[in-house]
């Protein structure tokens, strides 16, 4: 089933009882992986005592340093947000988004990313999702509890997993999902793309991260897979390669050793 490929990811989560309970909605949901990242102390009573009869999720869960670790083996991840800002605002409902986060984890593991419970993901964190989820809410107070949100999160991807299963008899048997490039190779590409883009002056050196978001954004909609990640690795070698002094090397190149010069001259040559 889908939701093995899918894990849930806290991100700095500061009580042990929310810990619990969002073990517990995982469970309930049909989910199995809980990751931490950078905790704070975790008290087993409490955790255990609000995670009821998901004391398997807890003692699966793992532990990491960052964000990046925790999800660098995932196709695809996915943050959460209740606040706007600039690189906020391209966000999606989980009952939307819930069908193809399932679909893509038919064929790649996927992480749920949720934040500290004061705060939420920083726009650090954010650089690790390739999509964002909000989930909606009355103006009057948009403030979710975390495990309240990671249960609405994982109640809205078990009802597409059971729409997956329904669904699939009726798809033709050479319709596969594709296997996506890791986030692990995606960050590689991106600070590659980074480097070239401020070799050019393409970026402003003050603030690179105002357009690399936009990029991001870009990508995590087409969710690209290992071949595309390797064109634009070469892409971004060459554009590093010519903003690092390549275009001298370049105009040096007689006009005979150009294609394009060479095809432009005996045009002129035939008018």
């Amino acid at each position: 089933m889908s939701l093995d490929n899918i894990r849930i990811v806290l991100v700095r989560p500061r009580g042990s009882a929310n810990v619990g309970a969002a073990a517990r909605a995982i469970k309930n949901m049909g989910l199995r992986h809980l990751v931490l990242v950078r905790p704070a102390p975790i008290s087993t009573f409490w955790a255990k005592a609000m995670a009821v009869h998901a004391d398997d999720v807890l003692e699966g869960v793992r532990i990491e340093d960052t964000l990046a670790e925790a999800v660098a083996d995932c196709g695809l991840v996915v943050g959460t947000t209740c606040r706007g800002g600039p690189y906020r605002a391209a966000t999606t409902a989980p009952r939307i988004a819930a069908p193809r986060i399932v679909a893509t984890a038919t064929a790649n593991p996927v992480a749920i990313v949720f934040g500290p419970e004061d705060q939420g993901l920083n726009n650090d964190d954010l650089k690790a999702c390739h999509q964002l989820l909000t989930i909606p809410t009355s103006d009057a107070y948009a403030s979710l509890n975390l495990a309240q949100a990671v249960m609405v999160c994982c109640y809205e991807l078990f009802l597409a997993a059971q729409q997956e299963v329904e669904s699939a008899s009726e798809r033709p048997e050479n319709v596969a999902q594709p296997a996506l490039a890791s986030a692990a190779r995606l960050d590689l590409m991106f600070a590659r793309m980074r480097a070239a883009f401020l070799s050019i002056g393409f970026l402003l050196r003050d603030n690179p991260d105002h357009i690399m978001f936009a990029f991001r954004r870009i990508f995590g909609r087409a969710q690209l897979e290992e071949r595309d990640v390797r064109i634009f690795l070469g892409l971004a070698r060459q554009i590093e390669w010519f903003g690092r002094g390549g275009w001298k090397t370049m105009a040096r190149q007689p006009a005979w050793q150009d294609p394009e010069a060479s095809v432009g001259s005996k045009r002129e040559a035939s008018v």
